[in-house]
């Protein structure tokens, strides 16, 4: 798994020159950890930038920063800033982290997870009609209804559709079907469609293009399967 911010360039490559048309980030800690100290996040998005030509996301979750008021005060301290932010909307604090990160000029994308808050609170907030997309996560490929109704109310927002763990590929066939976006990487699963391990996110990336349609979005984890992998978007 990538770790270092010169790991997590040379697999965005790979992931780009696979198909891939957008790449997220979870920097990290030489020790590890998820973080959002510009010390961190800094590096990774000059490495990752200097090896590709695609938008660039940051994780923005309560795994990087689990105080509210801290993940806004790094924000306010990046210097170098992704082209998108995803905010999972179930989390405490995500209004305020999304107004963070818009007012540094970065786009937000709206984490909604099934079977949460989340989609509900997203729908009241008044930050809603400023993001750039919705990534909503499934449980399941039987989620096609919800999914329909997610981007049915909130209109012009794109909505990107995936799974996690087992429903990764069943979900990314799905997104195809309803014509929503998909994304594909390690933090969201560690296997191919056909159940074996993924040597690569490249080769995870290829596997999705040739049932999904080039475009697609893809994790670069820097650890395996977390709770939604994306590594767990």
């Amino acid at each position: 798994m990538p770790r270092d911010p010169a790991e997590l360039a040379a697999a965005a490559a790979d992931a780009v020159a696979a198909g891939a048309g957008e790449v997220r980030i979870r920097p990290r800690t030489p020790c590890g950890g998820a973080s959002l100290s510009p010390r961190v996040v800094g590096p990774a998005l000059t490495a990752v930038r200097s090896a590709v030509r695609v938008p660039v996301a940051v994780a923005v979750d309560a795994w990087a920063e689990p105080d509210p008021a801290r993940r806004v005060a790094r924000i306010r301290a990046w210097e170098e800033l992704p082209d998108l932010a995803w905010v999972p909307w179930h989390e405490p604090g995500a209004e305020e982290t999304a107004v963070a990160l818009l007012a540094r000029g970065v786009a937000v994308e709206a984490g909604l997870r099934a079977d949460t808050a989340g989609p509900d609170l997203f729908a009241r907030s008044p930050v809603a009609a400023r993001v750039r997309r919705i990534v909503a996560e499934a449980p399941d490929d039987g989620a096609g209804p919800w999914a329909l109704a997610l981007a049915a109310a909130h209109g012009p927002v794109p909505v990107l559709l995936h799974g996690t763990g087992p429903a990764a590929w069943p979900v990314l066939r799905l997104a195809r079907r309803l014509g929503l976006d998909g994304r594909i990487g390690l933090e969201d699963t560690l296997s191919l469609p056909d159940g074996t391990r993924a040597r690569s996110t490249a080769e995870q990336v290829r596997a999705a293009l040739s049932a999904s349609g080039p475009g697609s979005v893809v994790d670069i984890p820097s650890s395996p399967g977390r709770r939604d992998v994306d590594d767990r978007s």
